[in-house]
């Protein structure tokens, strides 16, 4: 008898931040749009994440083609308690998220212009795509890869 799947979709990665405002700039400048920023607050939200009694900021970023989304997030009750920005790539449990983007060069000097850091060198992997991590906003990673030749990531839609 054939399992069914019942996964629906991915909604959204998150992350914690300790400034909406520059993780919302950050992340308009990688091409994002802010779809909605909002107070979650109280006991049944602390139900949810084990926290008890809450008070979270969060803002919703949504990707150019409305499929993907980045919750951000910033506690005010409880505190935060750990920090893993820092954390090297190959640190346990540690979140990257990884952009297919038209410009490598243009979007790394962009984002470059607005603090972030290049972590090691943009690199080519055969003749599929160029790649880099960067360090963004608060130390956040982020992956860009560049699709190379005539396909572009929108015609794998089809």
């Amino acid at each position: 008898m054939m399992e069914k799947n019942n996964l629906l979709r991915m909604d959204n990665v998150g992350i914690v931040v300790e400034s909406l405002d520059d993780a919302i700039s950050f992340f308009e400048e990688i091409g994002l749009k802010l779809e909605g920023r909002t107070m979650v607050e109280g006991a049944w939200a602390g139900r949810v994440t084990g926290l008890g009694s809450q008070s979270v900021e969060i803002a919703m970023m949504v990707t150019p083609d409305g499929h993907s989304r980045i919750e951000l997030s910033r506690f005010l009750k409880p505190p935060v308690i750990a920090d893993h920005r820092t954390a090297p790539v190959n640190a346990l449990g540690y979140l990257r998220v990884m952009f297919t983007v038209e410009n490598i060069d243009e979007m790394v000097l962009r984002l470059t212009k607005h603090g972030a850091q290049l972590v090691g060198e943009v690199v080519q992997y055969e003749d599929s795509y160029r790649l880099c991590y960067i360090r963004g906003t608060e130390g956040i990673l982020i992956g860009l890869a560049e699709q190379l030749g005539n396909t572009h990531a929108s015609d794998d839609l089809s």
